[in-house]
């Protein structure tokens, strides 16, 4: 007699399985994030994506109209490097998916002080006009909603920002990479013209400063006070 099947084995779903659907595939990093790896096969920063607009077009054929879309993307990995590209396809998926590979392929590094922009900078593109400025630390980003995208793909945290020109996504998007491509550190500025940076020289020490204690120094202590005699006899007490 044949032996009944167990259910509820382990390993499956039901029906005594002993196999198992295996290890689940890793949907990505979350908020739009990707992973990149080095022509070594090193680990790179995680790379955000994000997606600036998207427009439709259509064209009417004797079938009917036909849609086609296309995507803005920004890519960056929040530590000095990104891009921007523009996907077309007929889905709005495929759009988005082209633009990402077109941005990854256009990262540019670009010129940071800690958390912000080291100087300020105004830029046009075609009808666009952006000016950047940086600002102190716990500022956080006054941007709108594109030239916000760029900024916080590249690392910044403290800038001030105003867009003056055209508020079309694509040439806002452009006048901004644009001005953050001419960003300069003061070392990169005197290195490009053979100078080197004079630190300021220490002030010579005089012999009145050499003898004088140094801040926080234990000061020379004060002699105790002689407590006053007490009155003789027969004299009233003095106040």
């Amino acid at each position: 007699m044949a032996e009944p099947i167990k259910s509820g084995g382990e390993g499956g779903r039901g029906g005594g399985r002993s196999f198992g659907r295996g290890p689940r595939r890793s949907r990505g990093t979350p908020e739009g994030g990707t992973e990149m790896f080095s022509a070594t096969g090193e680990k790179m920063a995680e790379v955000s994506e994000k997606v600036v607009f998207i427009n439709r077009s259509s064209k009417v054929v004797k079938g009917g109209p036909r849609f086609s879309f296309s995507a803005l993307i920004v890519v960056g990995d929040k530590q000095g490097r990104v891009g921007v590209g523009l996907g077309k396809a007929g889905e709005v998926a495929d759009a988005i998916r082209k633009g990402g590979e077109v941005a990854k392929t256009q990262m540019t590094p670009i010129s940071l002080k800690d958390h912000t922009i080291p100087h300020e900078i105004e830029t046009r593109y075609c009808g666009a006009h952006i000016l950047l400025r940086p600002a102190s630390p716990g500022t956080g980003v006054i941007a709108g909603k594109t030239v916000r995208a760029v900024l916080e793909s590249v690392g910044i945290r403290d800038v001030l920002s105003k867009s003056l020109g055209s508020k079309n996504p694509a040439n806002v998007v452009k006048a901004t990479l644009g001005a953050l491509k001419q960003l300069r550190l003061r070392e990169q500025i005197y290195a490009s013209r053979g100078l080197e940076i004079k630190r300021p020289a220490k002030p010579p020490v005089t012999a009145a400063a050499a003898a004088a204690p140094a801040p926080g120094a234990a000061s020379t202590p004060i002699p105790p006070v002689t407590p006053l005699a007490a009155p003789e006899a027969g004299l009233p007490p003095t106040n």
